[in-house]
């Protein structure tokens, strides 16, 4: 019988060569002209504030302070972003100081702790309006002036949406308006020009960049 012929060189070299296309080349190449074409998305659309120092990213939900509802006076000034699974309260997705980071809760919705978590978000939006002079519930009942947006009291799958509605950025109009002592004409017109629309027109529905919109707060200001 003839001899094969041996097939380990081949194969040795056919593994080099497709390592170094796919493990240094091909990702070279696409690091190139992500950096080149989309440089502020591929580094993570990092968002700095003057002087360089780095804020957030408009991709990452993060705290403005509003995982202590007993602190209400001091924290009533900023919008709030979607809650966290990480704890019932928290208004945090991303908080390095306190180790809180990206979590859902996998409660099944069957569990009493889901409607226990939202009375505790609904406590702590009522406890910062009250801050303010703002009732929402009328006097010896349960019902409500304004009715809450649900992303107001639901936790996110995954703890780390940048976004909350339009109509969970009106809610929170007044009470910052009041802390802020700003108009609440002007304080609209900021939470439109961080409203991001539908994706080419028709995907999805029109957000509010959290983060975006308390910068703009702060500028104003000035």
């Amino acid at each position: 019988m003839p001899a094969h012929p041996p097939i380990f060189r081949p194969a040795l070299v056919l593994f080099a060569i497709l390592s170094v296309i796919t493990g240094i080349v091909y990702p070279l190449a696409i690091t190139g002209v992500a950096q080149v074409a989309f440089a502020d998305k591929a580094n993570g659309s990092i968002v700095a504030a003057a002087g360089g120092k780095v804020v957030g990213s408009a991709l990452i939900g993060q705290e403005f302070g509003t995982s202590d509802p007993t602190a209400a006076p001091g924290l009533a000034k900023w919008f709030w972003g979607r809650p966290s699974a990480t704890g019932p309260t928290p208004y945090t997705s991303l908080n390095l100081d306190k180790g809180a980071g990206s979590s859902g809760s996998n409660l099944a919705p069957t569990n009493p702790a889901l409607l226990e978590n939202a009375k505790a978000r609904l406590a702590a939006l009522d406890a910062a309006d009250a801050s303010v002079g703002i009732v929402r519930v009328r006097s010896g009942t349960q019902s409500r002036t304004t009715p809450v947006p649900l992303d107001l009291v639901t936790s996110s799958a995954s703890g780390l949406d940048p976004h909350i509605s339009p109509a969970a950025a009106e809610y929170q109009v007044p009470r910052v308006a009041s802390a802020r002592g700003m108009d609440e004409g002007r304080m609209r017109t900021l939470v439109r020009r961080c409203t991001e629309g539908r994706t080419l027109g028709v995907l999805g529905e029109p957000v509010v960049n959290v983060l975006a919109l308390n910068r703009a707060l702060e500028a104003a200001r000035r």
